[in-house]
């Protein structure tokens, strides 16, 4: 425990010095990405590869194109990756090594614009870049200093930096945030609306006058667990399985009693156009499992709190 604490102290103490070395170069760096018309190229080698391929997924789902391009893999043919627009971030944490000095010339024939990395400022790297940032550390979190560790880490902490600086300056919102992540629980959440489940939806329908056999059969062969009670096309009540129970313990006979003696008035609506989640929040804020859909007062039918759960969005 005494060891996972030094270092987990020891790489936050080098992230958090970070702060002193931000200056006008990383204030450039985020103008050049920005007013780009390319993409950002990121590349690197050993460990800082690992840190730019990371650094290329975050750029990518927060609104700013990017891939990877592997430092020693640039020099046998992979630099016909970069275009004219694009700008280029190299990651090296002495920035001396032999691909990056062999990479740097060449990637600043092609007159891209290059940004790096770096934890030596008199560097090879830090020299032949147009903006540079700063990542040094004083030290490793490994107990021989060899390990990348803090250096890596100050490495990844400088690009979220960046990615965020980015969202800022396009004033990147949440929906934007969901068109690049359309799949799974996440993208559900800010994409999934309640027209998308309830496409195919069954329409449990009862008139006012309509009998307790009637909308007993209407909620069981439509297996929602509810009907809308509608007049005149509109819909002016739900009658609820849990509405039959109530009613069953209450009385000996229901033969004189209508779908409208026993409705609940002024249901619960939501519009097709409703998201998912915020219809979610309805059903729980009102400890309800079902939804009526009414759009400009035509009923289009029931969202149960089963098919936001089929979605997996919770």
């Amino acid at each position: 425990m005494a060891i996972a604490k030094k270092t987990i102290l020891s790489e936050s103490e080098a992230i958090a010095k970070l702060t002193d070395f931000l200056d006008d170069n990383f204030y450039k760096a985020v103008q050049a990405i920005y007013n780009s018309k390319g993409r950002i190229v990121i590349t690197g080698i050993g460990k800082s590869a690992i840190i730019a391929q990371k650094m290329v997924a975050t750029f990518n789902s927060t609104g700013t194109p990017s891939l990877f391009l592997h430092a020693s893999e640039a020099i046998h043919g992979d630099l016909g990756m970069i275009q004219n627009e694009d700008v280029i971030i190299c990651i090296s944490k002495s920035g001396n090594s032999p691909e990056i000095k062999v990479l740097v010339p060449l990637l600043k024939r092609f007159g891209n614009t290059l940004i790096g990395i770096t934890g030596n400022m008199t560097s090879f790297l830090a020299k032949g870049s147009d903006y540079t940032l700063n990542t040094t550390v004083d030290k490793e979190a490994c107990p021989i200093n060899l390990a990348p560790t803090n250096s890596t880490t100050a490495q990844l902490v400088m690009g979220d930096a960046l990615a965020v600086c980015l969202m800022e300056t396009r004033d990147f919102k949440p929906e934007n945030f969901a068109v690049y992540h359309p799949g799974g629980a996440l993208g559900k959440k800010l994409l999934l609306k309640v027209s998308d489940m309830i496409e195919h939806s069954l329409k449990p329908t009862v008139s006012p006058d309509a009998s307790i056999k009637k909308a007993i059969f209407e909620i069981s062969e439509k297996r929602l667990g509810v009907t809308a009670v509608v007049e005149n096309n509109k819909v002016i009540g739900i009658i609820t399985d849990g509405d039959i129970r109530r009613m069953l313990n209450e009385r000996d006979t229901f033969a004189d009693l209508t779908a409208r003696d026993i409705m609940t008035k002024s249901p619960k609506i939501v519009q097709s156009s409703t998201m998912a989640i915020d219809a979610l929040n309805i059903l729980e804020d009102f400890s309800i499992t079902q939804l009526i859909v009414v759009d400009n007062d035509e009923y289009k039918g029931v969202l149960h709190l089963h098919d936001i759960l089929k979605e997996g969005i919770i």
